[in-house]
């Protein structure tokens, strides 16, 4: 039988038949097991199945949700904080957004807790002595809270389960556990001892295996009559604004009275559309009087009706008759005493349609759990899973702005990379390029100065005696002038062929050599820095070039050894001399005087210098050579001269030869007195310059290779301060390009953080819909 059924019968006030008692406790009562077939057994297991589990598993679902939600704004709220203070990356967030994730942590943590506390509430208000408490203890199946005539409760009472075995009481603002038995000196009317207040609020902690109702986060709250107080605002404001379901117990032998009436006008006021349940109790009475029993019954459905539906609006028509009812609450409680202890529920004095009001009080108890469970998900929950979705989404936005940054970062980090890469690779490549070419240009110039400088140097040798002629100075044959005299004279000769070959070479040497040097700083300028072009005669500071022409002519003449002594020019030695050459002379006439052949002293010259040639005899030794052998002959023989002698005598007269011999010693004496201290200097100069000259002769090469030497220092120098920059500016590029990969490591590793972090809130909020269609549209 349906409830549409069950509901026409109650309405007509008819008791329904045995039959019909059976299906109807099939259909309503949790307390009523049949024996049956499978069909009904699962339609009993539907029906025994409590509407407040939906309130129970559904505040288990947002729960877990908001535990997962919690350790998701942990997690991001610390990823967040740790990628702002990452000092090695650009900012890919904010500070805002650290807070705010951390404000989140702090918000959904408030509201798990007050998730934990959530509980569905059902308050039961009415005029004084209609019945409130034993409604109560009805539904609780035992006399837990004062009941009885007149004016018994005095504040209201809260009862909800303990997990304890034990039932105690807590006073408002106390932790102390008080016996059950004490509730009805605390909260009945009666009793003086330790009145409270209207507005005081005792707990009553009923244990849940003694109340099948209250195992299900269930609280129902009695209050004292309406019709005592006038704060009804303080009431509606401390215990109304939080529960779900509130019923209205009116007198079903009077009516519904204005006072009740206002009470509720308030709440509605406060409450947008209230679930409000309206049970006429006492309806035993109606047994009494059983020719009024319709007529009253359809009166009373009209002002309740009317009232819901007109003057409140929290229900149309159609959804009125479900909430009200018709009930005997004293009834129902004495019935249910009785079967917990072991007799007949229906046993006893009860007035006639008993059957009929208990079911009617079943039906109210099956609707107001599915109508209190269904609401107290939306009201509970609803709320607190927007704000949930809110958050998820918002972290999710965070989240994707952190994805979308350092994806925007790692692209630009990667460009970065690779364009230094590029840059590094092109360096290389052309310093090779460049080291060729330079070597090259310094091999050119170094050559160039050598033949420049050796030319000079051979042209101021043929020179040598016009500079010489230039020194002057007191000039005396004497061995302690004569040393002074050398060394200014080589000091002369040293600076006048130094500053000689400087204006010959220097400016076009030094004019070479800085365009070649800025030729190489032009060809490796663009591989440096952009900020370090331009500063390149900082980075490479070039000193003022000049060629050092360090000749040493005091050493290289060191062994010069000078002859001063008159020779007449006709004498033997000179004619010697005039024929063979100096050189020559002086062997000739020590192999003529020595007979012995010796070694002549000859002028060492530096150890760097280039030796004498080695080799044969030439024509000019081998001539020595006969002249020396001659002269030997001659002194051998003697009488070979004066045969030669007579043979002239004979041949030319006495007379020409007397005039010979006389000429011959006028220039004897006439060479004699021109021999002064200015013609010795002229000699002197005349034997250094020959001397000299042969010397310097020597190391022209020498002095080549030690000016392109200098320029090759100069420019590798220069080249090697530029590579060094370069060097610089490659070891700067490998360091970035290090710290780039370093950052693409950890903007990889912040990108799928942050994708799994987005993913996650995407995960969160399938799990919120899915929570909002399971439990919140289906409670609509």
């Amino acid at each position: 039988m349906g409830f549409s059924v069950a509901r026409k019968l109650l309405v007509a006030g008819k008791a329904p038949a045995r039959a019909d008692q059976t299906a109807m406790s099939l259909m309503f009562s949790r307390s009523h097991p049949l024996v049956v077939g499978k069909k009904d057994k699962r339609l009993m297991a539907e029906v025994n199945a409590s509407p407040l589990k939906h309130f129970v598993t559904a505040k288990k679902k947002i729960n877990g949700i908001f535990e997962q939600l919690a350790a998701y704004i942990k997690e991001s709220a610390a990823f967040l904080k740790e990628t702002y203070q990452n000092g090695e990356l650009d900012p890919v967030t904010t500070e805002e957004q650290v807070l705010e994730a951390i404000g989140y942590l702090s918000k959904v943590g408030g509201i798990s807790e007050v998730l934990a506390r959530r509980h569905m509430k059902v308050a039961f208000f009415g005029r004084t002595s209609n019945g409130k408490s034993s409604v109560i203890n009805a539904m609780l199946w035992d006399k837990v809270l004062p009941s009885g005539i007149g004016h018994t409760t005095n504040c209201f009472l809260r009862v909800e389960g303990s997990d304890g075995n034990e039932a105690y009481l807590l006073t408002d603002g106390s932790e102390e556990k008080r016996n059950i038995k004490t509730v009805n000196h605390l909260a009945h009317a009666l009793h003086q001892d330790h009145q409270l207040t209207a507005g005081s609020l005792v707990s009553v902690m009923w244990p849940k295996m003694k109340c099948a109702l209250l195992r299900d986060d269930l609280v129902l709250v009695d209050s004292p009559g309406i019709d005592v107080t006038t704060e009804l605002d303080s009431w509606i404001d401390k215990f109304c604004l939080d529960a779900d379901v509130f019923v209205l117990v009116a007198n079903s032998e009077s009516t519904l009275m204005q006072t009740e009436k206002q009470f509720f006008h308030k709440v509605n006021e406060r409450l947008s559309q209230p679930n409000v349940f309206i049970l006429n109790n006492r309806w035993d009475a109606s047994a009494s009087e059983p020719e009024y029993m319709e007529e009253v019954r359809r009166q009373h459905m009209d002002r309740c009706t009317s009232f819901l539906v007109d003057e409140l609006g929290v229900v149309d028509r159609a959804q009125a008759t479900d909430r009200i009812f018709f009930v005997s609450a004293k009834e129902v409680l004495n019935a249910r005493i009785q079967k917990a202890q072991g007799m007949p529920e229906g046993g006893g004095a009860l007035a006639e349609g008993f059957q009929a009001r208990m079911f009617e009080f079943q039906n109210f108890e099956r609707r107001f759990e599915e109508c209190i469970s269904q609401s107290a998900v939306k009201t509970k929950f609803e709320q607190h899973t927007v704000r949930a979705k809110q958050i998820s989404e918002a972290l999710r936005r965070i989240m994707e702005s952190v994805h979308v940054a350092a994806t925007e970062q790692r692209v630009h980090c990667l460009n970065q990379r690779k364009e230094r890469m590029d840059r590094l690779e092109f360096i290389d490549n052309q310093l090779d390029l460049l080291t060729q070419d330079c070597k090259g240009k310094i091999k050119q110039i170094t050559e160039e100065v050598e033949r420049q400088v050796s030319n000079a140097m051979a042209e101021e040798i043929r020179h040598l005696a016009t500079l010489v002629d230039d020194f002057q100075m007191d000039f005396h044959p004497s061995q302690v002038v004569l040393r002074v005299y050398k060394s200014e004279l080589h000091k002369h000769i040293e600076d006048g062929l130094g500053r000689n070959m400087s204006e010959r070479c220097s400016i076009t040497i030094t004019t070479s050599l800085q365009k070649t040097q800025q030729e190489m700083i032009d060809s490796l300028q663009p591989l440096l820095p952009p900020t370090e072009r331009g500063q390149v005669d900082v980075l490479v500071p070039r000193q003022r070039f000049s060629l050092s022409y360090d000749m040493n002519c005091d050493r290289l003449c060191a062994d010069f050894q000078e002859d001063i002594e008159f020779h007449f020019s006709l004498g033997w030695t000179m004619l010697v001399n005039r024929f063979l050459g100096p050189k020559n002379s002086r062997r000739a006439l020590a192999g003529y005087n020595d007979q012995v052949s010796r070694q002549l002293p000859i002028t060492p010259v530096s150890t760097s210098l280039p030796s004498l040639p080695q080799g044969s005899m030439t024509q000019e030794e081998l001539m020595v050579s006969m002249v020396t052998g001659l002269a030997s002959l001659t002194s051998r023989t003697s009488m070979g001269i004066l045969v030669v002698g007579g043979v002239v005598w004979k041949a030319v007269g006495w007379r020409l030869i007397a005039l010979s011999m006389g000429m011959y010693g006028l220039l004897y004496v006439y060479e004699r007195l021109t021999w002064t201290t200015r013609a010795k200097e002229r000699a002197f100069k005349r034997q250094l310059v020959d001397y000299a000259a042969e010397k310097l002769q020597l190391i022209v090469s020498y002095t080549g290779s030690n000016c392109s030497h200098q320029v090759q220092q100069e420019l590798a120098g220069t080249f090697a301060q530029l590579c060094q920059q370069v060097d610089v500016t490659r070891q700067n590029l490998d360091e970035e390009i290090k710290d780039l990969n370093k950052k693409i490591e950890l903007l990889d590793s912040l990108q799928s953080k942050a994708k799994l972090l987005r993913n996650k809130a995407g995960w969160l909020d399938s799990e919120l819909n899915m929570f909002t269609h399971q439990y919140l549209e289906q409670s609509r």
